[in-house]
């Protein structure tokens, strides 16, 4: 999990872990900039690693570090703004263990309950277009109560078998910013293995986006699309 000034939000997750599986996960905490806590590590029953950056560093750079201090049987990537009602990792090992697959993700939902667009098509540069225009479908994949095997799912909540992540080399840190979990994911099946979305199994999505205004936000967007069509994309549509 990684903290750019989100505190409240850290809290918030990590209390809803120890709430329901403290006896199972072992955190890495990685402080993206420099701020305080309202917490003590040791105030929610299970490990937590803290890392403090000198300098603030990519998603996919973060985590790659995070998944070196680990060594359990599977990896996990949640952000801050992740809600969990109920121990997520039973169900979704268990998918995780089928043979094949490297990576497996929850249904997201925002707080209202409503199904976000977290399993989706690859991109192309047709379909780019058309959500651009407002011609996009609402969601890529109709998501009933079946898991299935969508393309990519997305970055705010995946568990990594850790094998697995380890043989693509994880994130591909030339990503600042966006696409790294489509990066990774076509990665992944090139190298044969799956990716799965477990339905029945839930997160809360309570957004943060105001930021992806930004001038910024918008460059980064733009630069790991242009990237990801310009590299990996080429063989995986």
């Amino acid at each position: 999990m990684v903290s750019h000034l989100q505190s409240r939000l850290v809290k918030g997750l990590l209390d809803d872990l120890a709430a329901h599986c403290r006896d199972t996960v072992w955190v890495v905490l990685t402080l993206n900039v420099e701020e305080s806590l309202p917490f003590e590590t040791g105030d929610f029953g299970y490990p937590i690693e803290l890392v403090r950056n000198r300098s603030a560093r990519g998603f996919g750079a973060n985590h790659n570090a995070a998944f070196r201090l680990c060594h359990g049987r599977a990896f996990g990537v949640l952000n801050p703004d992740i809600r969990l009602a109920a121990d997520p990792f039973p169900a979704l090992i268990e998918e995780l263990e089928r043979t094949g697959t490297g990576v497996v993700a929850p249904r997201i939902v925002d707080p209202a309950g409503r199904t976000e667009d977290s399993a989706r098509r690859f991109p192309t540069l047709s379909g780019l277009a058309a959500k651009a225009l407002g011609r996009a479908h609402a969601l890529d994949y109709e998501i009933g109560s079946t898991p299935f095997s969508p393309d990519w799912v997305a970055g705010m909540f995946m568990l990594f078998r850790h094998d697995a992540f380890r043989a693509v080399a994880g994130f591909d840190e030339r990503y600042f910013l966006y696409y790294e979990d489509v990066d990774i994911c076509a990665r992944l099946r090139a190298a044969g293995y799956g990716v799965r979305l477990v339905p029945a199994v839930s997160a809360v999505h309570d957004a943060r986006r105001a930021s992806r205004s930004h001038w910024r936000h918008r460059a980064w967007h733009l630069r790991s699309v242009l990237r990801y069509l310009c590299t990996t994309g080429r063989s995986a549509t």
